[in-house]
């Protein structure tokens, strides 16, 4: 589709110089939205935009200023189609199931096809510094706020379930739609596909029919203490681990210097080199911490349930160990989730093979659950996983376990066990809407 900019009354015609910017904004999304930020400089934007390097300066400042624009085009566009809808629907008296379909195909179109102003976005504000972010949140959260109004709506009206909050379920569902840029093929498969069955997923959940979940804690196996206790060589190289985790996770990996890591990690600078040859090397270490954690964790969280049968309790306990790993027992997992996406393509080939591990742990587990009835059969084993998972890694981006001891917000444990709930059920009031088994 052609792409939606903003444009005053006096632009029309369109003049050269308003033309030219547009070619800047549309040429800097796109990179932005398939490379990343970082790896995106302002030649490449000038010849992807077919202007002459230096001329690029004449309409914007910096690539900074570039990036806020298209970050802020992105939201609007999609703000005021989300807009127009649940006003329609709203004057129409539309019915809740027809109008949430709807929301759902206008956010995932605008993210995977017809945008990449919103992709671009999606992709890149995690990484934004904490200043950076602050002026784009008020139209992010006004964005959000229409969620909140349109669930308020229907939660008052029956038609969603009661007994998780509204701001929850919002969070939850643009989470999973959010984490679809990182996994759905759109030139090979339609995105109404997707729409479709995201849509069902998110109102009925995963399973056949509705119950109570039980989950059973299962402690976390820690690497880290292997490493901690193998001398002082090794809780050194282990530190500078943790230190490059969080850099990457908070900041990204362009701003993980092996002098900041030296520096927050309290270390001499040369001194990194001794326990590695590069930042690469420290990257390919975090990483693989990251996912190794995690596959140990859910095998044998899943391997050790005693009744293989109970295929309820069994997924709900895999969901509740990733989570741990998630927020409390990896800072290596967090990380591996927050930056894989937009690193280059030749570091994240080097880690898919321990990521095809983990997805097949979780494709036996689904899969057995579906051939005994317990989850539904109309969506299939892989995109079912990658949506569920998607739900579950994009929190990382908004929940915050360190405040659960706050009024109003939710420990892990808890906020697990409310996901939990979404994911097997639904966030629909009685997920009545018939399933094909």
């Amino acid at each position: 589709m052609e792409e939606i900019l903003p444009h005053s009354p006096g632009d029309e015609p369109y003049g050269k110089s308003v033309k030219t910017r547009r070619a800047i904004l549309l040429a800097a999304a796109q990179l932005f939205s398939k490379e990343g930020y970082n790896a995106t400089t302002m030649r490449r934007i000038a010849e992807v935009a077919n202007l002459e390097a230096g001329s690029i300066y004449y309409h914007f400042k910096s690539k900074d200023q570039i990036l806020d624009e298209v970050l802020d085009i992105g939201v609007r566009q999609l703000y005021e189609q989300i807009r127009r809808i649940v006003e329609q629907a709203r004057a129409e008296d539309d019915p809740f199931r027809k109008t949430f379909a709807l929301l759902v195909d206008t956010h995932l179109c605008f993210l995977l096809k017809q945008s990449d102003f919103t992709a671009a976005n999606i992709r890149n504000f995690p990484m934004l510094s904490d200043k950076r972010r602050s002026a784009h949140r008020p139209l992010r959260e006004a964005y959000a706020q229409l969620w909140r109004s349109f669930l308020q709506h229907h939660q008052d009206a029956g038609d969603l379930r009661g007994d998780i909050s509204v701001t929850l379920v919002s969070q939850f569902i643009l989470g999973a739609m959010n984490w679809t840029a990182e996994w759905y093929d759109s030139e090979r498969y339609p995105v109404g596909l997707l729409s479709e069955r995201l849509s069902k997923l998110l109102l009925d959940g995963m399973f056949t029919k509705r119950g109570g979940t039980v989950r059973k804690s299962v402690e976390p196996i820690d690497l880290a203490e292997e490493l901690e206790a193998a001398g002082k060589a090794e809780r050194t190289r282990h530190q500078i681990l943790r230190t490059a985790a969080r850099i990457l996770r908070e900041s990204g990996y362009k701003a993980a210097t092996m002098r900041r890591v030296a520096s927050e990690a309290g270390l001499e600078a040369g001194s990194v080199y001794y326990h590695f040859g590069s930042k690469e090397e420290i990257l390919d270490e975090v990483l693989d911490l990251g996912l190794r954690d995690l596959l140990n964790g859910v095998s044998h969280a899943t391997a050790i349930w005693p009744n293989k049968e109970d295929h309820r309790n069994r997924i709900a306990t895999a969901i509740a160990t990733h989570m741990t790993y998630l927020f409390r027992a990896s800072e290596f997992t967090s990380a591996n989730i927050r930056i894989y996406g937009m690193l280059p393509e030749g570091i994240r080939s080097r880690h898919r093979p321990v990521r095809h591990q983990y997805a097949k742990v979780w494709d036996q587990l689904l899969r057995e659950a579906q051939t005994a009835g317990a989850l539904r059969s109309d969506i299939k084993v892989v995109p079912l996983r990658q949506a569920m998972l998607g739900a579950l890694n994009w929190t990382v981006e908004w929940f915050d376990p360190g405040k659960g001891d706050q009024h109003g917000y939710y420990t892990l444990s808890a906020f697990a066990d409310l996901l939990i709930k979404m994911l097997l059920d639904g966030v629909s009031a009685d997920g009545s809407a018939p399933k094909i088994t």
